[in-house]
């Protein structure tokens, strides 16, 4: 029986979403010589011949051998070289030594791309009605799924090209993560405090839209009256906090980032450099090393380095809801790779209508010039990451996506220029433990009224 239009369409729409996502994370991956797709400089980092592959066997562990029964693996031991952290699918790689799995060839990875782009496409199509609605949602979580290593793509292979002596830029723009850009592209307004009267509100993801299991449910939660920075600290900023001697003043840190502190030897952000003689600061990113901009929103710190430089200001982080309360009266705006060079969705492109908040139109009005909270850098909140009143777990190894890391990690929000526009909303929980410093993370500071 031929399809109606209105199930051809939703197909074709699925088809193509898959593809596009498919294509992103390939085309990421080119712009590297092929040698840089096998570096692995830490255990969190995986390298990018890796990236493509676990995109990959998502889907085949996932979609088609739910949907397929006669499916015959590309290979069977891609089922142990490429699963992540899913125990209820089996045995896997260890995860620190990816980096030594030359073979599969990044053809072979490539070709196995390929195959699983044609059998997920004629699955779409091909699909009984019945199951389409299973297979829409699974499809759709693989590819939200790959949005996430595509940004992780970037952020390890940086770290990975920050190993090497000759600190080799992989592109040829200015700034990766686009933070003048960000800054300057809102309402042009001078550095100050944004204040919220807060009550009884609502958080959480509700109504139509993609969210994670864990963005919900939608709840009800009380906020004490606060203040918001309207703008991301900065380079200069915490450039200060530095010559102020804040990597040498106990006092400011948590017990754990102090020892962190003393046993790494931190001194400044991952990827800063000092010049001598003197204090001028170079930074590494995607694009090589070159000198820091003081106005630029400062990025590259762990939960521990933000919470001492908020405790240095006198001030501290907002928690995960008050930075959720707030960006209600900012535009949702996404600017993935912004400035790199692709063809791929622009700085200040609308991403969203959803999610459109609970704060009334007249005090949203009074809000205005919050900069920066959507896809400049990510923001550390003062939030544990743990679940919503009433969260359950999905039911089968899909269930093991985000519940079981609810321990030792803490909550950012906002995306920032490496995040794609998919992931850009409001109620978006991004997590990492609080010693992580290689990814795109700032901060924002907030106060008591």
């Amino acid at each position: 029986m031929p399809l109606d239009l209105a199930e051809q369409s939703s197909r074709e729409q699925l088809q193509t979403t898959f593809i596009s996502c498919r294509k992103t994370s390939l085309a990421l991956a080119t712009r590297f010589p092929v040698e840089d797709w096998m570096l692995q400089s830490m255990p969190d980092a995986s390298p990018i011949k890796w990236h493509l592959a676990h995109t990959s066997w998502f889907y085949e562990a996932f979609v088609l051998e739910k949907f397929k029964p006669d499916y015959t693996p590309f290979d069977p031991s891609f089922n142990f070289l490429f699963n992540s952290y899913y125990e209820q699918i089996g045995e896997r790689h260890p995860r620190p030594a990816r980096g030594m799995l030359s073979r599969p060839t990044a053809e072979q990875v490539v070709d196995y791309r390929a195959h699983i782009d044609r059998a997920v496409s004629a699955l779409i199509l091909d699909l009984p009605e019945a199951q389409f609605a299973d297979l829409a949602d699974l499809v759709q979580l693989g590819c939200v799924h790959e949005e996430q290593h595509q940004e992780l793509l970037l952020t390890d292979i940086q770290h990975g090209l920050f190993q090497n002596p000759m600190r080799p830029a992989a592109f040829d723009r200015e700034s990766l993560s686009g933070e003048r850009g960000a800054e300057t592209s809102e309402t042009e307004v001078a550095r100050s405090w944004r204040h919220f009267d807060g009550g009884l509100t609502e958080v959480g993801h509700k109504g139509a839209g993609f969210a994670f299991d864990n963005e919900g449910p939608h709840h009800k939660i009380y906020l004490a009256p606060f203040y918001l920075a309207s703008h991301l600290s900065t380079i200069g900023d915490y450039a200060d906090f530095i010559a102020d001697g804040g990597y040498s003043t106990p006092t400011l840190w948590l017990s754990d980032g102090w020892a962190r502190v003393q046993s790494e030897n931190w001194c400044a952000p991952l990827y800063w450099r000092r010049e001598e003689p003197g204090d001028n600061w170079t930074g590494f990113s995607l694009f090589g090393e070159a000198p820091l901009e003081k106005e630029a929103p400062v990025w590259g710190l762990s939960y521990y380095e933000a919470a001492a430089f908020a405790e240095w200001t006198g001030y501290r982080l907002p928690t995960e809801f008050e930075w959720e309360y707030a960006s209600q009266c900012a535009p949702l705006t996404g600017q993935f790779l912004r400035g790199a060079g692709f063809s791929l969705p622009r700085a200040g492109e609308d991403v969203s209508s959803r999610d459109s908040g609970t704060i009334p139109a007249d005090v949203h009005r009074r809000y205005t010039g919050l900069c920066g909270m959507f896809g400049s850098v990510w923001q550390w909140t003062a939030s544990p990451y743990v679940a919503y009143p009433g969260f359950r777990t999905a039911a089968g190894a899909v269930g093991e996506y985000n519940g079981k890391f609810m321990s030792s990690q803490m909550v950012l929000r906002g995306g920032s220029s490496a995040t794609p526009n998919g992931h850009i909303r409001r109620t978006y929980r991004n997590f990492f433990p609080p010693h992580a410093r290689w990814q795109f993370a700032g901060l924002r500071l907030a106060r008591d009224v």
